[in-house]
Formats: structure tokens, C-alpha cells, sequence
């Protein structure tokens, strides 16, 4: 559909589309989680979802992840803000952007919402706000550069990483510069970002803004009922 995307490094970002409705200027791009890629199961989910219900979708898989070109090793936020920002560089003309980010894809979206206005609608989902805590309790116990994320070999801790998280600290504060209508979505049982944290920066933006809690949902929306009831809060809110 668009072609080839790649980064300012030069690096390919793998994406996935989805038709909408024929016509349509409405394009959701997706973006996913640390050590996540767009064919993570919730992600496929909901972009079908949108699909079927008319919005056209863009899934893409983040430099370093998924079949993205890149190294893991180099995967930051602030990288993948650049990363976001080259995809709308090929997509964005003539349309109405909105991008829903799950986890750190979250942190990203807020990041790049606040200073890019070719997106015109916010998602959320189990959104990261304070990075340097995540990064200190989920991997506190590792030494950058030599340990890995959750015992996973295929993603290594590194410097970059650690080094980005703490800089950026925390985005609560950016949550008060989104003016864009904005939906925040958690689940009660998300044991890798606290829903605690969507409700610290949802309370902090006036933008036009719903929140959404899923009760019995985790972190990736892993059973079939939460999977669902995101997927039908997503397209709700997008149709009203």
C-alpha cells in the first residue's frame, strides 16, 4: 500500500495494512510494547477489528523488533518516536492519523502526540507513564549490557535503553500538553504497568479524554473476553 518505510537511520520499518472502507481519510497506526512487534496476538486483533468496522489500519513493528531491520540493542522510545515519525512521513498526507500505542508504544504515542500534529486522535493502552520506575523494578536487578529483559535472551538489557528511561523519567507532564481527544484503556490485573499510572495521567490532561478499565484484563489483553472488550472500546469510541 505505501510502499517501503524506513527510518532517519535508513533502517526498514515492517508494517502490516488493513483496509478500510473504500473512500475513507481515517488511517490508525499501531504501535506495540517493549519486546513486542505487530503480530503480537492483541495487536492482529485489533487491528482486524478496525478493519472490520471500517477504519483502515496500519500495524508496524518498531526498529530492532519484530522483522524490522535494526538491533534490539538500539531500541529506545525516543527512537521509536523517530520511527513514528518516519512512518506518518509516508502516510500521513490526506489523512486523519490517529495512533493507539500499547505499553511503552503508549509512552510513545503521548511523546510524539504533544509535539506532532499530524495526529488528530490518541489511544492508550495499559499505557507507560513513569519509565525510569518501570525500568528500575521490571530490571533493576540486571547489569545493562551484560543481562537480559525477563530472562529473555532474544532481548538483551542495554545502556541505550536504561540510559533513555531514565532521561525521559516520567511523561506525566506531557499528558497536560495533548489537546487531542485522547482514550486511556487498563486492565485491573496488569501486573507489568500499574493502572494506577493511567489514572496519575488522565487526571493530569484536559484534553477531551475517556478511560476505560477493563476488569480481569492483564497487561496484553491475553484472555478472549479482555482481547474483546478492547477491541469494541477502540471502535466504539472511534465511531461516536
Amino acid at each position: 500500500m505505501f510502499g517501503e518505510i524506513r527510518n532517519q537511520q535508513g533502517e526498514k520499518i515492517d508494517y502490516s495494512y488493513h483496509q478500510g472502507v473504500e473512500g475513507s481519510d481515517v488511517l490508525v497506526v499501531i504501535g506495540h510494547g517493549v519486546t513486542g512487534n505487530k503480530d503480537r496476538p492483541f495487536v492482529m486483533t485489533l487491528a482486524d477489528g478496525l478493519a472490520e468496522a471500517g477504519f483502515a489500519t496500519l500495524r508496524m513493528s518498531f526498529t530492532g523488533n519484530g522483522d524490522s531491520e535494526g538491533t534490539f540493542q538500539d531500541c529506545t522510545i525516543t527512537k521509536e518516536v523517530e520511527d513514528l515519525g518516519s512512518v506518518l512521513d509516508i502516510v500521513a498526507a490526506g489523512r486523519q492519523i490517529i495512533y493507539a500505542g500499547h505499553s511503552m508504544g503508549g509512552a510513545v504515542g503521548v511523546i510524539a502526540t504533544a509535539k506532532d500534529e499530524r495526529i488528530s486522535k490518541l489511544v492508550s493502552l495499559a499505557g507507560m507513564v513513569h519509565t525510569a520506575k518501570f525500568c528500575e523494578v521490571e530490571f533493576g536487578d540486571q547489569v545493562p549490557d551484560e543481562g537480559c529483559m525477563w530472562e529473555d535472551e532474544e532481548c538483551p538489557l542495554s545502556s541505550k535503553y536504561v540510559n533513555d528511561m531514565k532521561e525521559i523519567g516520567s511523561i506525566l507532564e506531557l499528558g497536560s500538553k495533548i489537546q487531542v481527544p485522547w482514550l486511556l484503556i487498563h486492565g485491573t490485573e496488569d501486573d507489568v504497568v500499574p493502572i494506577e499510572e493511567t489514572d496519575e495521567i488522565f487526571g493530569n490532561s484536559s484534553a477531551p479524554k475517556q478511560k476505560i478499565v477493563i476488569k480481569g484484563a492483564d497487561h496484553v489483553f491475553s484472555t478472549e473476553d479482555a482481547s474483546s472488550a478492547m477491541v469494541q472500546a477502540v471502535v466504539s469510541w472511534l465511531k461516536k
